[in-house]
């Protein structure tokens, strides 16, 4: 089992120095599941919610969160993204929205969490204009799914 990196050899919290690893493209793709009553499953997809288009929102917002990923989570590195998609997929035989996101770049390090953050704060987004309809929304799923590039190659969740 390989040891924690954002951890030094008197167990500190520290930035990881990625300056020696060589630049490759990487690629992560990552889930989450919000689940809903039917009713506002359909306000969101027939458009009739009153704060507006609650998916276009959330999408825009999980975009903004992989961007701002290293703000939110402390030794995360400021990364130069080339790409950001966050597709939002409803689903009516589970009463639910499922969001994926996928993040790209040519860098030194991984774009997991940016992957992650990106479809948290879309989930959260959706939570956020939905809450007044539906305070029992349920938050789940969230999972990396894929990741390319790097020392440690391509992995995928198992099914």
């Amino acid at each position: 089992m390989s040891r924690l990196t954002h951890l030094d050899e008197n167990g500190h919290a520290n930035m990881v120095d990625v300056s020696e690893k060589a630049v490759t493209s990487r690629e992560a793709t990552a889930q989450a599941v919000v689940t809903m009553t039917p009713e506002t499953l359909e306000m969101i997809t027939t458009g009739e919610h009153k704060k507006g288009d609650v998916l276009a929102v959330a999408r825009i917002a999980g975009i903004q969160a992989a961007k701002r990923c290293s703000d939110l989570i402390p030794l995360c590195h400021p990364l130069m993204l080339s790409k950001v998609t966050v597709e939002l997929t409803p689903r009516p035989e589970s009463d639910s929205v499922l969001i994926l996101a996928i993040c790209k770049l040519a860098g030194q390090t991984g774009v997991e969490m940016e992957a992650l953050t990106a479809a948290s704060v879309a989930a959260l987004t959706i939570y956020d204009m939905c809450k007044a309809v539906d305070k029992g929304m349920v938050i789940s799923e969230i999972k990396l799914l894929e990741k390319r590039g790097g020392k440690s190659g391509h992995w995928k969740v198992s099914s």
